[in-house]
This record gives structure tokens, C-alpha cells and sequence, in this order.
């Protein structure tokens, strides 16, 4: 199937060519025929899929069609919240991208920055505003934004809102949204307190639910070390040697622990950077800019900014810390298998995180495959070879004159 046997019109098939798109994802081919009949939609997918152009061909569809966006002074008839500055700034980006050949304009909103350029923008006239939560509600009281002419709601990555605590600030903004409108509510999970969210905002909707878990755990590559904590950075440093420059997304835990991870590999004369939420902006659109155009090999993130990280060809994600989460897992190692692609991704897993792992596990479906052979193994992990078995498995064979055995680390000449 084409986009242009899902109805697109001419001037979005257009921009869509540009970008290299020909045949929509499972994504898209099922939720854009909805979308266009005026139905709300609640969407399960992960970042990935191809879940921003789903919601953004036919919203640009429709404006471009009304007649009434054509005429007078341009004002907010769609509004797309999402959690992050990265992931907002990316739906913009993937906004003008689409839209390219219509006469319809997009800005996008986030903290962290002077609110000066964002405003100016916003009283030349916008069709479509993308925002995070807490700026736009802070634009709203300071009277620059009105909701009131909004037809077109999307809610994004809406597990990750109620992760960062935004809960309040969305039902906030649901009351002065127009009671009449169309909205798109999309999430990676769907536990109960999701469900119950998405019941306050759509209705008559229809579901589109892509199963990333099981895919995308099964076509990224996966391996386990089992390390102690104070040995991880001398086995990520000895990874990362050997990558040879290939780009590696590194997650931990914590915002402290991704600056001393920095710190570390600098130390070892490896350049990396990290991205969190206490960076400016400025500073997290520098080194994100620098990892994608590879003048960056090594990026630490916490999985809140890694949202929105888009790269194309991800050689490596490393879990420096396992997350406590299992489906923080998933969306992790889907950085790297991304839409058709295959992937790579390594875990380190210490003492404390052993419950986490299997946590893991039972997600997924499957064992993740173990590596014994380097040379901080914690022998006293279930799943390790004991010590003596290790040293016995390096020796060469006396009888059969076997060479050392090198240490074995997934396949990436993928």
C-alpha cells in the first residue's frame, strides 16, 4: 500500500517524496484512514514506528483543506503536547517537513530558553503549536496563547508525562481546550492509569495498537554482562575502545550518574557528552547535533532525554544501568532497531539490579543471552560460569592445541 491509496493529497505525497517516504508504516496505514474521517484515536506505539507522521499527515491534511485556515490572521487550530524539549522540537521539525508545499505554519514552545523568540512567533500566527506542558500552560496564563480555536488535540508519549509528573498541568490544559474537537491520545504502554487518562480526553474513538515490545525485542541483538557496580566503567571504556567510532548511545540511570560517566571517559581520553534535564538547551542541541552528524561518538542519556533522539544508523546502546522499569528496557534498545532496522543493544547488570533483569525477561518473552568471556565477570551472578570454569574455558586445550579463546561481544558489522 502507497500513500497516495491512503487518500494523501498531492502537496503532502510531495513532501513525503522528499523525505524518502513511499509506503506508510503499520502505524500509519491504520491510523490515518481514521483520522481523516474526523475519529478519535488512541494509539499504543513506541517512538520509532512512524507514530508522528500518523497524526501529523492528516492533521495537515485536514487544515490545508478548510477553507476557514486560509482565511484572516492565523490561529492555533492543532495543538500537539509532548512531554520533552527534544521530542517537541523533533515533531516540528517532522511538521515543517510534511507541510513543506502547503501555506500552513508550525512553532514549537519548550522551557529552558527565553521566552522572547517563542513569543514573537506566536503573535505572527501559528496553525499548529507543538509544546511542552509546563511552557505552554505558563504562555496561556501570560495571555499569548488561546485555545479556544484548537480542532485538533494529540497528546504524546503520555506515559512519560504521568512518569515526569505532569498529570496536574494535563488536566489543567484539558479545560480550556474546545469541548468539540478532535483528539489523539498516543502512549508506549498502556497501564490502567493511562487507560483512565485517555478515557477524560477522546471520545467515540477507535484503537491502533502496534505491539513494539515482543518486535522490537526481537530483531535487536541483545547481551548481558554481569559486572559489579565499581567495575562498569572499566567495561564500558573497554567497549567502547573497541567500537572504533561508531556511534553508542550510553543510558544510566540517573542525571548525576551520566556526568560522572563523562567524567570517566574523558579520563580514558574518550570524548562523550551527556543530555539531561538540568543541561540547558542550548547545551543538550549542541551535543545531540554533534552525535548526529557524527562529530560525537559517545552520548550519555537519561531515558526521559533520550526521547526524541533520533538517529538514524545507531551502531550500539549500552545500559550502563539497567532501568527499574522493564518497559524503560524496550524503549532503550528500540533506539537501535529502529522502524525495519536490526539493532544492537548491552546491558550491564550488578548485584542490585539482578531483580530488574528478570523483570525484564518476563516482558520480553525471552532469556537475554549472557557473557561470560571478559574480564570483569561477577562470578557470583546465577547465570556466570564459576571462577574456575572461566580460567579452565581460557586455557588452550593441551591435547587439541587450541589457540586463547578471545573474548566473544555480539556481531555489529550489521
Amino acid at each position: 500500500m502507497t500513500f497516495k491509496e491512503i487518500n494523501i493529497i498531492a502537496p503532502i505525497l510531495r513532501a513525503l517524496e522528499a523525505q524518502g517516504y513511499t509506503q506508510p508504516t503499520p502505524i500509519q496505514e491504520q491510523a490515518i484512514p481514521i483520522l481523516l474521517k474526523g475519529t478519535d484515536l488512541l494509539g499504543c506505539a513506541q517512538t520509532g514506528t512512524g507514530k508522528t507522521a500518523a497524526f501529523a499527515i492528516p492533521i495537515i491534511q485536514q487544515l490545508f483543506l478548510d477553507k476557514n485556515t486560509q482565511q484572516g490572521r492565523k490561529k492555533i487550530k492543532a495543538l500537539i503536547v509532548t512531554p520533552t524539549r527534544e521530542l517537541a522540537i523533533q515533531i516540528a521539525d517532522n511538521f515543517t517537513a510534511y507541510s513543506a508545499h502547503t501555506h500552513l505554519k508550525n512553532a514549537v514552545i519548550f522551557g529552558g530558553v527565553k521566552q522572547g523568540r517563542q513569543t514573537d512567533t506566536l503573535k505572527q500566527g501559528v496553525d499548529i503549536l507543538v509544546a511542552t506542558p509546563g511552557r505552554l500552560l505558563d504562555l496561556m496564563q501570560q495571555g499569548f496563547i488561546s485555545l479556544k480555536d484548537v480542532e485538533y488535540f494529540v497528546l504524546d508519549e503520555a506515559d512519560q508525562m504521568l512518569d515526569m509528573g505532569f498529570i496536574h498541568d494535563i488536566k489543567r490544559l484539558l479545560t480550556k481546550l474546545p469541548t468539540k474537537r478532535q483528539s489523539l491520545f498516543f502512549s508506549a504502554t498502556m497501564p490502567q492509569t493511562i487507560a483512565d487518562l485517555s478515557h477524560t480526553i477522546l471520545t467515540d474513538y477507535q484503537r491502533v495498537s502496534i505491539e513494539p515490545e515482543q518486535a522490537t525485542a526481537e530483531k535487536v541483538e541483545q547481551a548481558i554482562y554481569f559486572v559489579q557496580k565499581s567495575d562498569k566503567i572499566k567495561l564500558l571504556t573497554e567497549l567502547l575502545n573497541d567500537q572504533e567510532g561508531k556511534s553508542t548511545l550510553v543510558f544510566s540511570r540517573t542525571k548525576h550518574g551520566a556526568d560522572k560517566i563523562v567524567k570517566k571517559l574523558a579520563q580514558q581520553g574518550i570524548k562523550s557528552a551527556a543530555i539531561h534535564g538540568n543541561k540547558s538547551q542550548n547545551a543538550r542541541q549542541k551535543a545531540l547535533g554533534a552525535f548526529k552528524n557524527g562529530e560525537l561518538h559517545v552520548l550519555l542519556a537519561t531515558d526521559i532525554a533520550a526521547r526524541g533522539i533520533d538517529v538514524s544508523e545507531l551502531s550500539l546502546v549500552i545500559n550502563f544501568d539497567l532501568p527499574n522499569i522493564p518497559e524503560t528496557y524496550v524503549h532503550r534498545i528500540g533506539r537501535t532497531g529502529r522502524a525495519k532496522a536490526s539493532g544492537i543493544a548491552i546491558s550491564f547488570c550488578d548485584a542490585e539490579e539482578r531483580a530488574y533483569l528478570k523483570d525484564i525477561e518476563k516482558l520480553i518473552g525471552q532469556k537475554v543471552p549472557v557473557i561470560n568471556e571478559h574480564d570483569y565477570v561477577d562470578t557470583s551472578a546465577p547465570q556466570t560460569l564459576s571462577k574456575q570454569k572461566q580460567q579452565a574455558k581460557r586455557k588452550p586445550s593441551p591435547s587439541k592445541g587450541k589457540p586463547k579463546q578471545k573474548r566473544r561481544r555480539p556481531n555489529n558489522n550489521q
